[in-house]
């Protein structure tokens, strides 16, 4: 039989589940010159697969023989080939950890990959958690959605900005990521999980990274489900400063008197002159200063 290309949607167990456009999705082994060269397939690869002689219409069967070259790879979560990254926060219940979420932006960037981030459970918030989260990040160059996935306000600005790409999808437990996933793709497909009222956080639901195919806007769409997080390191900055994850920065960043300003401690500092005039978030900068040290002290050792 023919050899056919699809991409690797779920791996549990040894198995690939492959999704041919067109056929379905197959179930794989993949060949052992993999093991040999300790090339692991990942979710969201490209492969060429060859149909098993007991493969049927019914039962889709092969066996992966190549996987194409990657665009990208991301570790946590382990998945490959991402055109952007979706990072869904509650407004409230639980409380967003603004300081999680910019770690999750610096890892994204740090790899290239834009970042959306979709704040949920809008009928849950008043105005002062919109306008929080919307004064803090409008000058970062992330785009913001504000969304109730139970109402489903703001799905469909949301779909525009998912629609013909691969997307991970990410956030901590108890935001409502499995109920947004099952909105987006307009059927039933994750298992939700419920809040604990004692620790206020989600039970974890998601435990292997997994995409799921749909059409949004009749274009192929593809997402990622991954694991929840509740922290998260900051990878190795030794070659890009902290502050250049904080683009509200760069506008006053020339004012700075020293070249490599830090923005913390030096008295002639463009950024703590904005900062003092309103003009850059001070959610943001507070965030700055914590993860300044953070990296500082991980430079020590």
């Amino acid at each position: 039989m023919a050899d056919k290309q699809g991409k690797i949607i779920k791996g549990i167990g040894g198995f690939y589940y492959v999704y041919v456009t067109g056929e379905g999705v197959y179930e794989c082994k993949a060949k052992g010159a993999f093991r040999k060269s300790n090339e692991k397939p990942l979710v969201g690869d490209e492969c060429v697969l060859v149909p098993g002689a007991d493969s049927t219409p019914e039962k889709l069967i092969g066996n992966i023989e190549q996987i194409k070259a990657r665009k990208n790879t991301l570790i946590r979560p382990e998945v490959a080939n991402v055109d952007q990254a979706l990072i869904i926060f509650a407004l409230t219940k639980p409380k967003p950890n603004y300081n999680l979420l910019d770690r999750f932006l610096i890892h994204m960037e740090n790899r290239n990959i834009p970042c959306i981030i979709c704040m949920n459970k809008e009928d849950l918030a008043g105005e002062k958690e919109k306008d929080e989260i919307l004064n803090a990040y409008r000058a970062s160059g992330v785009k913001v959605v504000i969304i109730s996935a139970t109402k489903k306000t703001g799905i469909p600005a949301l779909k525009k900005l998912l629609s013909g790409k691969t997307t991970t999808v990410a956030g901590p437990s108890g935001v409502g990521k499995s109920s947004l996933i099952n909105e987006l793709l307009g059927f039933e497909r994750m298992e939700t999980g419920t809040i604990s009222e004692r620790i206020d956080r989600g039970k974890h639901t998601t435990r292997h990274s997994e995409i799921f195919y749909t059409e949004m806007y009749d274009k192929p769409t593809f997402l990622f489900d991954t694991p929840g997080f509740s922290s998260l390191d900051l990878p190795n900055l030794e070659l890009k400063p902290l502050s250049a994850f904080y683009h509200e920065f760069d506008e006053y960043e020339p004012n700075c008197r020293f070249a490599g300003c830090s923005h913390i401690g030096e008295k002639e500092c463009g950024v703590k002159a904005a900062l003092k005039e309103g003009k850059i978030s001070k959610l943001r900068y507070e965030n700055y200063v914590q993860l300044y040290d953070e990296v500082k002290r991980m430079k020590k050792y």
